[in-house]
Order: structure tokens, then sequence, then C-alpha cells
């Protein structure tokens, strides 16, 4: 770092460190995780096993006077055969909540696809980065690194021309958030980006994203991992993954949804909760999956590969969820009254899906991003929904 002033290297630590369930100490440092260590013992494949390690939502927050911020980082990143790599994932760093500043972490580790479906990988070892920032002003400010939201992270070492100190508690209220790849973050071009993100700056919440990329499942440890993180608004996207991944057919989906809600209750039982049902994504509307890739182009596009005949059968299609989950909360909400339904393409819809439609089929590009995170901000955090701020 070329600076007039002395360089002073802050360990990252837990105090520093938001939107995370668990760290895990690792010979570079430490990797933030979005499960707990006894969740993830009982991960069974390795889709829920890279996508939980993924930053989405983790951010490094601190107090400084500095103009220069580096942070050293070993990134894993995921590239599939045949494909050209991704692009570098990009941080964002945020002065008093605005973006300031974005870098980028060249090198780091590859973790090649060898299956699309169970995304099972190789991983070659690579060498550690920084994302520098300068140029900061010299005034003191709340920072916020966001980190690569489609990337592994572990964090090494933060460096600055000034001293840095924990950003003491807000008092915002915790928004907990639970859903697949899409709050995840898919198809978004930054960490800031993607809606679950844009829709907490617009509530003035804490965000913990469990979005995870294909394994919004409606599995147990999720539910007792979110039943054991403090929180005060909770939410739960469900239900698109269902379908792509064909997981169960419609006997055994209402009842994971009550053990799902059920088991939340335990450790919240009076906070806010509001059950979404999946945005539009026309090609599994009324056809049922599981979900398949078209490689035609050179791009990677997605297709329904069921029959929508065997909806009679029990198959799953998003309609089909959609009547399952409105019906769900409203009976439960008779003796539950603060469990919301709100319908996904309410979210985006057809008029939405016109103007940013989905480039591969499933997931929304950045406008198609924004457009969800502010209509979930009118309809969750607005006047009279059910994560308005109550006064009085």
């Amino acid at each position: 770092m070329n600076t007039e002033h002395a360089t002073i290297t802050t360990p990252v630590t837990v105090d520093i460190l938001r939107g995370s369930l668990d760290v895990e100490a690792t010979v570079h440092g430490l990797l933030p995780h979005r499960l707990p260590a006894w969740a993830r013992r009982q991960i069974p494949d390795d889709m829920l096993a890279v996508s939980e390690a993924q930053s989405s939502g983790v951010r490094v927050v601190f107090r400084t006077r500095a103009t220069t911020v580096e942070l050293d980082t070993l990134p894993t990143k995921r590239v599939y055969p045949g494909f050209p790599a991704p692009a570098d994932g990009v941080y964002d760093l945020l002065v008093d909540g605005r973006l300031a500043a974005q870098a980028t972490v060249a090198g780091g580790n590859v973790r090649t696809v060898t299956d699309m479906f169970t995304q099972s990988s190789e991983l070659s070892e690579g060498p550690a980065g920084t994302a520098r920032f300068t140029g900061l002003p010299a005034v003191d400010k709340d920072v916020e690194i966001w980190l690569p939201h489609t990337e592994i992270t572990e964090l090494i070492a933060l460096r600055t021309d000034a001293p840095v100190e924990p950003v003491p508690d807000s008092g915002r209220r915790v928004w907990l958030h639970h859903g697949s790849s899409i709050s995840h973050g898919s198809n978004a071009t930054h960490p800031t980006a993607i809606w679950p993100a844009l829709a907490a700056a617009q509530g003035d919440v804490e965000l913990v994203n469990m979005g995870f990329g294909g394994s919004a499942l409606l599995d147990a440890f999720t539910a007792r991992a979110m039943r054991d993180t403090p929180a005060d608004l909770i939410s739960v996207k469900v239900g698109i993954n269902v379908v792509t991944a064909d997981a169960m057919r419609l006997r055994a989906f209402a009842p994971a949804v009550h053990g799902f809600l059920d088991t939340i209750r335990e450790g919240h039982p009076t906070t806010p909760l509001l059950v979404v049902s999946p945005v539009l994504c026309p090609i599994h509307e009324d056809t049922p999956g599981p979900l398949g890739p078209d490689f035609d182009g050179g791009t990677v596009r997605f297709r329904a590969t069921g029959d929508p005949a065997e909806r009679a059968a029990g198959r799953l299609t998003l309609n089909v969820i959609r009547d399952e989950l409105a019906r769900i909360v409203e009976q439960r909400a008779a003796h539950d009254a603060n469990l919301h339904y709100l319908d996904g393409r309410d979210l985006y819809g057809e008029r939405d899906y016109a103007q940013f439609p989905m480039p591969d089929e499933v997931h929304p590009d950045t406008a198609g991003h924004r457009r969800i995170g502010e209509n979930f901000g009118r309809l969750a955090f607005g006047d009279g929904g059910p994560f308005a701020t109550k006064t009085g």
C-alpha cells in the first residue's frame, strides 16, 4: 500500500463480519459460512455445500478514517468445461450505506464442475489476492465490504492507512431470508445488486441471506438453523427448486412446508413470518421438472423436461405450488396472526418478464433483481406490509 501513513493490518474476526451464521478457521484465515457446522455435516450434495459457503450477503463492516483499504482474500471460483470462465467476482465497498467503490481479485482456487445436476467438481488450488480501494473520504465513516455473492471467499487480512474499529449495533431490525438461486443472486452482476440486498437497503434492515442456489428444498437442517438464528423478521421463498429438482410430489410437499414452518416457529413463535411463492418462470408454470440444461448456442439455458399430463398424479408445477402455499398459509394464519403470504408473481410477473426477460429462462438479470427488490421493499416493508415498522 503506497501511502504516507503507516499501514495497519487488522485480523478479520467475527466482530467485523456480518451476514454469516458461522465461520471456519482455515490455513489461510477465516471462511464465512451461511449454515452452521452441525448443519453442514448433514448436507447431501456438492450443490448446497458450495452454495452455503459462497458469500451472498456476507460483508466486512468497520468504522475508520482510512482513505485506502485492502482486503486480502483467497477466492474459490466455479467454472464449467467448454464454457468461458466467468468474470471475477465483485467486491462492493459502501461508505455510510452508499456504494463508493468496487474491486475484484484475480486468481484463486478453481472448482471445475463435472456434473451439472449435482454440481460435483474438481478443485485446483491457486494464489490469494487483494481487493484494493483508494480515494475514500478522510473522515470517520462506516465501511462495508460486501463479498462476491457467487464465490467462496476466505478472508486473510484487512489493511488500512488508519485504525479500524467495529461498528456498534445500529439497532436496526435483522431480516432472515431463505430462498433459492434467485435469492442467492444468480445473474446479478455484483453483491449489492441482488434483490435481497436491495430490499434490505430499502427496508433499512440488517440482512442475513440464506438464499442457496438450487437448494431451497425444505431441508430440515435449514429450518433448524433458521430456528436458532436471532431475527426480527423472517421470510421463506420456496417452490422453484422443489419443481426444478422434481424432489417431491404434492402429498409430500404440504407436510414438508408445515414441518418447515413448525420448526421455525419453535424458535420464533411470534416473529413476522412471510411465506413467498415462486416468481414467474414460464417454462415451469404448468410443466413439472426436472429442469434440464440446454447448451445450444454456446450459452447455458434451461428447459422443463416433465410432462404436464402428470400433474394429475401429483407432479408439481409452480401454479400447483402457489395454490398449495396460499392454502397452507391461510389455514395456519387462523391461529398465527404474524404469518403472511406473498404471491411471487407480485414481485416478478408477466409484465416484468416482458420488460426484463430471464436470460437463461430461470434467473433474472441485474435489472430483474432490481425490480424484485423494489417490489419486495414496497410490499413487505412499505405501509401495511408484514414487515412495516410498527410505531406507537
